[in-house]
């Protein structure tokens, strides 16, 4: 197995077991514990540590050490109640300036996301980007890169967490794409703003299910 896919393999699987609680906040992350856990060298390890502490999801303790992070349901809401406006505008401004091409690019997200096997997280993320990079603002989608990549785990969570949460996410994205193409920019930033909520709302619910 390469470096980066055994990084990969420890990030996957470590920000599951702190979103789904099995690693509590204050949880030491020892490198060399994990490095034997998962039988490879620190390098990944470390990458992989490294990546958490971007997301917000471990951050550095005493010594340096790595231990989980302390993230109160407060701190989370106002994570997600900054990303949901940044993505409204962001709707909003691509309902002005997607074009019919940036529609069907959309719809065959959507068309994918519908099939049965479907990565589902990974066609949600496809659908923000391309909404992203459909608002033609390179300021805000640097922004917005950086509050994906820490909310990121908590919304791939959300679909494991409740199943149902797939279908009405399927339907949430529709009404954006509907906005969308019929160049609504208040419609899709209000649809956006749903979206956005019902994930929170989501995510919320874990939260106090797990403590």
């Amino acid at each position: 197995m390469s470096a980066p896919r055994s990084a990969d393999q420890i990030h996957a699987t470590l920000s599951a077991q702190i979103v789904a609680g099995g690693l509590r906040p204050g949880d030491a992350l020892a490198e060399t514990a994990l490095a034997g856990q998962f039988g490879l060298s620190r390098t990944p390890v470390r990458e992989a540590l490294q990546r958490l502490a971007a997301e917000g999801l471990v951050e550095r303790g005493p010594r340096r050490a790595f231990a989980v992070r302390r993230m109160s349901t407060e701190a989370l809401r106002h994570l997600f109640e900054a990303l949901a406006e940044l993505e409204a505008l962001c709707a909003g401004m691509a309902a002005l300036r997607m074009t019919p091409a940036d529609h069907a690019m959309l719809a065959g997200v959507l068309e994918r996301a519908d099939a049965p096997d479907a990565d589902y997280a990974g066609l949600n993320m496809r659908f923000h980007q391309i909404l992203r990079q459909g608002a033609g603002n390179d300021v805000l989608a640097e922004v917005l890169e950086d509050l994906n990549r820490r909310s990121l785990p908590w919304r791939n969570a959300q679909f494991e967490a409740r199943a149902e949460r797939v279908d009405a996410s399927r339907a949430e994205h529709r009404a954006i794409l509907a906005a969308i193409t019929a160049r609504d920019a208040d419609g899709a930033a209000g649809a956006m703003r749903a979206h956005m909520g019902a994930a929170l709302g989501v995510i919320l619910e874990m939260l106090a299910a797990r403590d």
